[in-house]
């Protein structure tokens, strides 16, 4: 018996150590950061117009198409298959970039790599299937920790292998190959899960768990067709036929989908949680849009062709400064109910001032500065709009909100390109973009700053009527709101 329980609680070891190694793999890819040298330089010979126009927005497109369907099937596939179907992408997109020749062969290369993107999801979904709920944390942290160790060491090799060794750069996406071949031969050894979250939630004898304390609200609003559902959704065994089977399958999707609506309708009741999301959404698609181009940025400002380039420095210092910020926020003890709007205010003015100053500088340095600020701050953000989010929600419920909040996200990002970047839209040159991406974030602290001022007039408003001298019935007394029940209420 002592035996069996240990195995059970050191069972999670196994798939938390092959899925840091697939994260790791499949972010040590040295290749990245000098993706658009490579691909204007002698290798590939495209120009910038064809990159910036006919072949990264693709990628866009791609992600938008591919993220919802492969967020229902990661789930109903129960994770494994989709994070080895992320490894094959990953070869295939490395093999494309090798061999692959003109703008078609790059559109493809773009297109698989929104697969890969689009199955992310798998990657962080899978812990929740096969590590107990007291893992959780630590596994998350681990999977997340060796993601931006990897990502930064693949950074940093990648400039001193071009600056110190004058490697090409058909070899650094040698390695990437190597590297992501590597990932897929360690998601091949992945414990198949038993469950998930959503189609594969309950054995199917069991009746669903009532749901828990923080999900409480949600419970009692099903509670008047909860049974009627459960009825016409549980098929008797004995009927094993295809046309049941096809029945049983439909309604089960059937009610996956509404309990989603229902989920969403829940969370996004909450104004507080609704504005985290609508920052992460919006933060996000620019963030993504500046992180898809500043390489063409950097080439426009330095040519990779006449001059050195450290892209693999910056990027590696910008990851490793932007963890270092989201670790000491995750220590910093601030009223987030109270201040955390106006944190999200302040620091989208920072990154608005950081999109400017690369627009306006001729210096590279100066626009490499840019970037450094740009990211970390984003980086700083998200870790506080996460804990916000997920701190009051399930795994599955959060789970829900993230892939939303990302489909949102990208839509945002596909407009985007659509208007400034595609040849059907503005068209704009590589630097006005960036003065566009400036303006886009000052609005979003613009609505932030005017959002954290209506906050903080309020708690201002309840302290003064606090202090004022009230004439009340003995049988009344006079009793306290706290501020937080207050905004809750308002807000």
């Amino acid at each position: 018996m002592d035996s069996f329980r240990t195995s059970r609680s050191n069972s999670w070891i196994f798939p938390t150590v092959i899925l840091c190694l697939f994260g790791f793999f499949s972010l040590m890819r040295p290749s990245e950061p000098f993706l658009i040298p490579y691909l204007s330089g002698p290798n590939k010979n495209l120009t910038s117009t064809e990159i910036t126009n006919e072949i990264l927005p693709v990628w866009t497109y791609s992600y938008l198409a591919l993220l919802l369907p492969v967020f229902v099937l990661t789930d109903y596939v129960r994770y494994k298959p989709v994070i080895i179907l992320q490894g094959v992408s990953f070869i295939v997109t490395w093999l494309l970039l090798l061999f692959g020749q003109g703008v078609r062969a790059m559109q493809a290369v773009e297109f698989v790599f929104g697969m890969v993107s689009a199955t992310e999801v798998a990657y962080y979904a899978y812990i929740y299937s096969v590590v107990s709920p007291e893992h959780y944390q630590r596994v998350s942290g681990y999977c997340r920790s060796v993601t931006l160790v990897a990502y930064t060491a693949a950074s940093a090799l990648a400039q001193l292998l071009v600056s110190l060794a004058n490697l090409s750069y058909f070899y650094l996406n040698v390695i990437s190959l190597i590297s992501v071949s590597v990932a897929f031969f360690f998601s091949l050894f992945l414990p198949m899960p038993k469950k998930s979250m959503f189609f594969h939630a309950q054995p199917s004898k069991e009746v669903p768990p009532k749901p828990p304390g923080k999900d409480a609200a949600l419970g009692e609003a099903q509670e008047d067709h909860g049974a009627d559902q459960q009825k016409s959704f549980r098929i008797p065994e004995n009927l094993g036929d295809s046309l049941m089977g096809s029945r049983k399958t439909g309604s089960m999707v059937l009610r996956i989908f509404v309990q989603w609506f229902q989920d969403l309708k829940e969370c996004y009741s909450s104004k507080r949680l609704f504005y985290w999301s609508l920052w992460w959404a919006f933060s996000t698609a620019g963030f993504n849009q500046v992180l898809n181009y500043i390489q063409i940025l950097w080439d426009y400002k330095a040519p990779s062709q006449d001059s050195s380039i450290y892209n693999g420095a910056v990027e590696a210092i910008a990851t490793f400064g932007g963890a270092l910020a989201a670790f000491a926020v995750g220590h910093a003890k601030v009223d987030w109910d109270l201040l955390g709007e106006l944190a999200l205010a302040f620091f989208s003015v920072i990154s608005a001032g950081s999109l400017f100053l690369m627009h306006y500088t001729l210096s590279i340095w100066l626009s490499y500065a840019g970037y450094l600020i740009f990211k970390s701050s984003y980086m700083l953000l998200i870790t506080i709009a996460v804990f916000q989010i997920a701190v009051n929600l399930s795994v599955e419920r959060y789970a829900l909100v993230f892939g939303i909040n990302t489909f949102i996200a990208l839509v945002i990002q596909t407009i985007m390109t659509l208007i400034v970047v595609d040849p059907r839209g503005l068209n704009l040159a590589i630097s006005i973009q960036f003065l566009v991406y400036g303006s886009y974030f000052a609005v979003i602290a613009g609505i932030f700053l005017i959002r954290s001022t209506y906050i903080l007039y309020l708690v201002k408003c309840q302290k003064e009527e606090q202090r004022l001298p009230t004439i009340q019935s003995p049988a009344k007394p006079h009793t306290e709101e706290p501020i937080n029940t207050v905004l809750s209420t308002k807000l």
